[in-house]
């Protein structure tokens, strides 16, 4: 097998890479990163010198650039996880996530239908997609795979695009295709725009804990590698042309999120209780904010035979500690450009 993982130094990507790295070694994994803000080769350090693992620096937006790697290589599968991921960047920049997120698996999957046109067997195109595409939910309900679509930011709606032309040259060329659509991940590498390593690092530093609105928005957390063994799973055991939803079975509000996370660094950081807690400070809310997701995962726990390994409090605990021992990764990747951004972003308060 020669696999190619589209935006595997990022923070999902890189667990993925990991994961087929070290469990397949007869398998030949080519890791396409164009390394923006999110794309960190510092993630790998551990696996860069495998035999099997060969990192290529593109970009999926380049489709003579993508079309010659296939001709190059003669992919047999694509685990395709390279995309604008965070909301309100789409907010202030749509066409950033369109061009990627829509253009770009464009250009993947016309690289390989050329390359596969003449035999789609033991051939997979796996497209990892989030749960945002269904958009909000009330107190009640879940998502399932049937659940229709309606996105509410760029984000949302840019990755909902692109699970449309999946599957419609799924239906129109036969390729052969599966999606997934997964909650909220968290957990070690993950960089500091997201909620919690982003508190995780203000609490160390003793900064302002900036909360959405009221905190009451609620989201299904998943650690991260659960996320990449269901991503191993639906690869080598999903059926073409279907959609998996991964979930964590974790819901919480925002701010209770966040008060337990508190909790937890004044513990492990030896400061008194309800110290951090008093960084929190309520901004304007952000536009479109969806208010509840929730994944019901049980088609792939029933059908795969995958369930989620930790509860999220003995999740949060191990991301924690992988950060506090890891800051010097936190100060390298919380720099320059990042700083620029996080002021923009969080200045403006209730």
């Amino acid at each position: 097998m020669k696999i190619l993982i589209t935006g595997g130094a990022g923070f999902i990507g890189s667990h993925v890479v990991r994961l087929f790295v070290n469990k397949y070694p007869n398998y030949e994994i080519y890791n396409l990163d164009k390394l923006t803000y999110a794309g960190n080769l510092e993630n790998l350090k551990d696996i860069e010198e495998k035999p099997n693992y060969t990192f290529i620096h593109g970009d999926i937006v380049d489709g003579d650039f993508i079309q010659n790697l296939f001709n190059e290589h003669k992919f047999n599968g694509v685990i395709h996880l390279a995309a604008e991921s965070h909301v309100d960047r789409s907010i202030s920049n749509p066409m950033e996530f369109i061009q990627t997120n829509i253009v770009g698996t464009v250009n993947l999957l016309n690289a390989a239908k050329a390359i596969w046109k003449d035999n789609f067997e033991n051939k997979l195109f796996y497209h990892i997609s989030t749960d945002e595409v269904y958009g909000s939910l009330n107190d009640e309900g879940f998502f399932t795979e049937e659940t229709p679509y309606s996105p509410h930011s760029p984000y949302s709606a840019s990755k909902a695009s692109s699970d449309h032309l999946v599957r419609a040259y799924n239906d129109t060329f036969d390729l052969p295709t599966v999606i997934s659509n997964c909650s909220n991940n968290y957990g070690q590498n993950q960089f500091p725009e997201k909620l919690i390593p982003l508190f995780i690092n203000n609490i160390i530093n003793k900064k302002s804990l900036p909360v959405y609105g009221k905190g009451i928005n609620v989201r299904d957390w998943l650690y991260v590698v659960d996320h990449a063994t269901a991503i191993d799973v639906i690869f080598h055991k999903g059926k073409v042309g279907e959609t998996y939803n991964i979930g964590g079975n974790n819901e919480w509000k925002n701010i209770d999120l966040i008060k337990v996370l508190c909790k937890v660094m004044d513990k492990k950081l030896g400061r008194e209780v309800g110290e951090s807690e008093k960084l929190i400070t309520y901004i304007v809310d952000r536009a479109g904010h969806d208010l509840r997701y929730a994944i019901d995962s049980t088609k792939l726990q029933k059908e795969l035979g995958w369930k989620p390994s930790l509860q999220f409090e003995e999740g949060l605990e191990k991301t924690v500690d992988w950060y506090l021992a890891n800051t010097e990764w936190l100060n390298n990747v919380t720099s320059g450009a990042y700083k620029e951004y996080y002021l923009k972003q969080y200045s403006q308060k209730e």
